[in-house]
């Protein structure tokens, strides 16, 4: 529909304060992203420090209405896709490439206000003059198609690629982008995270008419796809009588101390494996009144792994421990980081005898940690059991979850382990697991364990035959050791013999957040 508004309109690249009013533009344009998915003020004058000259701005009367980013860059093109993060330096254009052969649309927005007036037309005319002024070969982008959440189910993203081309439906932003002369080469998946576009974007192309080869005589190494490894260490824990609270510190050092001698750089723990502080309490308690006073070692147990943790340079998950708050108890995950910060997941699902025997309350939240490592979730024990939780989490970013459990014999760690590996299969993602082994005969509270720390993954070629990457013997003290390679995983979910994220009936049914999931970006 064509605008009212008067007025001509100018492009020109920015200076720095218009950097404001970009932000403005930015959130008007997206209001559907998290704050968390946006540039700040700080991005911004980094992009434009990066690379002045493609950063571009239309005014109208006065007025910022659209902008455009973008950045020199050399891809590598035997790698099939990259992310946003991937090609933009997580937005903060640190793989700007004055020697690259292509430059790469990072973002280009209109306010909704002054839509129909053909703004982006004119910031695209100057993104090709910024192509023949630096002789590149091609621009290329990633694009929303916002409109697909409508037909998710009913036909293929590539499908409804096919039919935007040929007017069959429309798509404001694909649109946009085929007026603009790009050419769609692939429909790739989490490239950003846009629930309108069901995390889908369109790779594309335009070429450069004016390209001349002969005169890049300086060759650029390409961007190759980054080397994203981890290593995970779980801790079977032994429970075995203590005498004090020095010789609790001292066997939970020991896992500490060989997580790092190993150079691991997650730690997991079981859940409740605190509970073997139960043998300094008489053996007469009674049980509800052991888990509060097991609750009172809260302080003690977070300044203990806080300082581990900064101490070894580990993401320690330190398995879970009952802490009360409002006077309600709650079974609780802790994450403690490297730099001394400690993050709280709570048992979101508690079984009838937490409830009945322990006084555990149901706990609040569902969080993706991005570490800068990886970005990880925690369900504890019966958590993952619930499969809707876990794909929640998986559409959050998550790429590993961590299950520490305690489970008394065999039958319920059985359901631990198989719905662990469901989720890694279903998910295409990594699940580690480890529980508590060992006996307290002289605890009524915690008398058995029975557990065998496990690193799950999906099943496919590029992933081992049974999908376990480690595996601990039963029952028996130890530690199990992995490495998990995070950038195949994320291949794998493009090119996998099956794509379950893609494939999914939203026509069918559906599965959404009723409360925020928090994404939280560790310190």
């Amino acid at each position: 529909m064509e605008n009212k508004i008067k007025g001509k309109i100018k492009v020109r690249r920015w200076v720095k304060e218009d950097i404001p009013g970009i932000v403005i533009v930015q959130k008007a344009a997206y209001p559907n992203f998290d704050n968390d998915d946006l540039c700040d003020e700080r991005i911004y004058n980094m992009q434009y420090t990066a690379f002045p000259e493609g950063q571009i701005l239309a005014e109208l009367n006065g007025k910022i209405v659209g902008y455009a980013t973008s950045l020199i860059v050399q891809l590598d093109d035997d790698s099939p896709w990259y992310s946003y993060s991937e090609i933009t330096g997580v937005g903060t254009f640190t793989t700007h490439n004055p020697s690259g052969d292509t430059l790469y649309g990072a973002d280009i927005a209109v306010h909704p206000d002054f839509r129909g007036m053909r703004i982006a037309n004119h910031l695209y005319k100057v993104r090709k003059r910024i192509l023949k002024r630096f002789n590149l070969r091609r621009m290329v982008a990633g694009g929303r198609i916002p409109g697909y959440s409508q037909h998710s189910g009913k036909i293929s993203p590539e499908e409804y690629v096919v039919k935007v081309e040929r007017g069959e439906l429309k798509d404001m932003a694909l649109n946009a982008h085929l007026r603009a002369g790009y050419k769609v080469k692939a429909i790739h998946m989490d490239y950003l995270s846009d629930e309108s576009s069901l995390n889908y974007a369109t790779f594309l192309e335009m070429e450069n008419p004016g390209f001349n080869p002969e005169r890049r005589k300086i060759a650029a190494a390409p961007i190759k796809r980054p080397v994203r490894k981890i290593r995970v260490c779980a801790a079977q824990y032994q429970m075995r009588k203590i005498n004090d609270w020095e010789e609790f510190e001292r066997q939970v050092a020991f896992f500490v101390t060989t997580a790092d001698e190993y150079h691991s750089h997650f730690l997991l723990f079981p859940e409740l494996f605190s509970a073997q502080l139960f043998s300094l309490m008489p053996q007469e308690i009674d049980t509800l009144e052991a888990v509060r006073r097991l609750a009172g070692y809260e302080s003690q147990y977070v300044d203990m792994f806080t300082k581990m943790a900064t101490k070894s340079g580990i993401h320690i998950i330190a398995g879970s421990h009952p802490i009360l708050r409002n006077n309600q108890l709650y079974n609780s995950a802790h994450l403690f980081t490297p730099t001394g910060e400690v993050y709280i997941q709570d048992k979101i699902h508690i079984t009838p005898g937490e409830r009945l025997h322990w006084g555990i309350q149901p706990g609040h939240g569902l969080k993706v940690f991005d570490t800068g490592l990886a970005r990880i979730a925690i369900q504890v024990c019966y958590d993952i059991e619930f499969p809707e939780a876990s794909r929640l989490l998986t559409l959050a970013g998550a790429e590993v979850v961590f299950v520490p459990f305690s489970t008394d014999e065999r039958k319920s760690y059985t359901r631990v382990r198989y719905c662990s590996q469901a989720r890694a299969v279903e998910n295409m993602i990594y699940v580690v697991i480890t529980g508590n082994v060992g006996n307290l005969p002289q605890v009524r509270s915690f008398l058995i364990n029975y557990g065998q720390a496990a690193v799950l993954t999906p099943s496919d070629f590029a992933f081992p035959l049974h999908s376990i990457q480690a595996e601990a013997e039963p029952n028996t003290e130890m530690v199990v050791i992995a490495d998990l390679d995070l950038g195949s995983l994320s291949l794998q979910r493009e090119i996998g013999s099956v794509t379950q994220l893609r494939d999914r009936r939203s026509d069918h049914y559906e599965i959404r957040p009723l409360i925020e999931i928090e994404r939280i970006r560790t310190r």
